[in-house]
């Protein structure tokens, strides 16, 4: 099937015209194509290449539509750095429509009613990331919206500077939002609450639908579903930087790339966005973060699910299922196939060590997924390496009373460990080549980022430590 040839759907626009406003792309000039997704593009059902797709381009710059398609926009609300703010929407992305359950959107395709003082548009820099982004999480295994197309365009748009506009597009089986409950709770409308969430389960939990107390029900999903994904983040080293409700997705998922960030050194403390001031998303605090947004949540459902009920549940799944998904992965990134009652404090101490040494996060584990009980292999990436050389001799203690054999250990550990994460100093090189409409290093970083595990030949520049004057640097919200 050709992507062009697609069939949406708009269920969404059967609810109340209260939750969106219907709009039209305006198209970027001079428009053409950077990178597909084939593999994104499989999940429509799509099965012919997208570059032979003759009205691809025109599809993703809005000058067409596909069958079946109402462009909308949808309104909400969100909590942002802690702070309300009764109304949002998209105020840079229009909903196309859905197929295969999945609901696409053209991100930097115009203005909307929710545009606020914004132009609508998104900048090739910011859309670049969202694009590799996007793709990068899903190779991880983490739960994130999915990017099939990304533009360019001759199109001006003003930043802090010219900047060149651009179009991601990008798919969901849920643009839904905690923010979008927000909207009718605070607005009073409850009737448009109870609404909202009969059309969430009917699209997200659909396994709910006509169970006694659903509306609790779905909430408790929404709860661990959210656990998970932030116990993936803080497995790999991911900091997503603007943990506001409005980007919180209601299935769970990672959504809104803005000045993310993985880590360079292992820096508890990291903060990747400059704005954020006081450190409210840096990276040890998200868990935080996202238990604090489920509570905004349950005083928002109150109306049509039992706020202390609601609690109830927080308190009885967030945390254990954060502790048990992260200690999960920890113990496989660690190569440890037993449980010891002192793991936690190993792993603990080896955090501790990591911060100390100075160390590439994920450079340690990849290699520490070939440890053969020499030290030298590790501690040379270390600036300082007492701390470490303490931990591994802890470490090969327990590596002592392990029952797998090192070659099943080292497999265990690889498959979990990725060789290639797209820091911020590698995709900011794609993208000053991609100013030079050399858009090569691009369609290279997608390769390796949807097979992050893999040995890929020819990119082991790719694996180097992080240059001193580019660790941990903080982003800009501006896109």
């Amino acid at each position: 099937m050709k992507f062009s040839t697609l069939k949406l759907t708009t269920p969404y626009l059967e609810l109340d015209d209260i939750f969106y406003d219907k709009v039209e792309p305006t198209p970027l000039t001079s428009p053409f194509i950077i990178s597909v997704s084939q593999d994104a593009a499989r999940l429509l059902g799509v099965d012919e290449e997208l570059l032979d797709d003759e009205k691809l381009l025109s599809i993703v710059n809005g000058t067409e539509l596909l069958e079946g398609s109402l462009p909308f926009a949808m309104c909400y609300a969100g909590h942002q750095f802690g702070y309300f703010v009764p109304r949002l929407g998209d105020g840079r992305a229009i909903n196309l429509g859905k197929v295969n359950g999945q609901n696409l959107q053209l991100k930097g395709s115009g203005l909307t009613l929710y545009s606020r003082q914004g132009d609508g548009r998104a900048v090739l820099r910011s859309s670049i990331r969202e694009y590799l982004m996007s793709e990068a999480m899903h190779g991880l295994g983490i739960e994130t919206s999915r990017a099939l197309a990304l533009i360019g365009s001759e199109t001006d748009v003003a930043r802090e500077s010219l900047e060149k506009g651009a179009i991601v597009l990008r798919l969901s089986p849920t643009w839904v939002r905690f923010g979008t409950f927000e909207y009718f709770n605070a607005s009073g409308e409850y009737g448009k609450l109870q609404e909202l969430a009969d059309y969430v389960i009917d699209e997200s939990f659909p396994h709910l639908k006509g169970v006694e107390g659903m509306y609790l029900e779905m909430y408790k999903e929404i709860v661990v579903n959210t656990a998970k994904t932030v116990a993936k983040w803080q497995s790999i080293g991911f900091n997503h930087g603007v943990m506001n409700t409005d980007n919180m997705s209601i299935d769970g998922r990672t959504i809104d790339y803005g000045p993310f960030a993985f880590l360079d050194d292992y820096e508890a403390d990291y903060v990747c966005n400059h704005t954020d001031r006081e450190g409210r998303y840096s990276f040890k605090r998200q868990p935080g973060t996202a238990h604090w947004n489920l509570e905004r949540l349950a005083k928002t459902l109150s109306p049509i699910a039992d706020y202390a009920s609601s609690e109830l549940i927080l308190d009885a799944y967030f945390a254990e299922t954060y502790e048990d998904e992260y200690l999960s992965i920890m113990y496989k990134k660690m190569g440890l196939s037993l449980k010891e009652d002192k793991d936690i404090l190993l792993f603990k101490h080896m955090l501790r060590a990591l911060e100390a040494a100075r160390i590439d996060f994920t450079l340690f584990f990849r290699k520490l997924s070939r440890y053969d009980g020499k030290h030298k292999s590790i501690l040379d990436i270390a600036t300082f390496q007492e701390p470490l050389r303490e931990w591994l001799e802890l470490y090969d203690k327990r590596l002592s009373r392990e029952i797998l054999d090192e070659d099943k250990r080292h497999e265990m550990m690889l498959g979990v460990n990725p060789k290639y994460i797209l820091k911020n100093h590698i995709l900011q090189e794609a993208i000053e080549l991609a100013k030079k409409h050399d858009f090569s290093m691009v369609n290279d970083l997608l390769r390796v980022a949807q097979n992050p595990f893999d040995e890929h030949e020819g990119f082991e520049h790719l694996c180097k430590v992080t240059p001193m004057s580019a660790k941990n640097t903080k982003l800009s919200c501006s896109s």
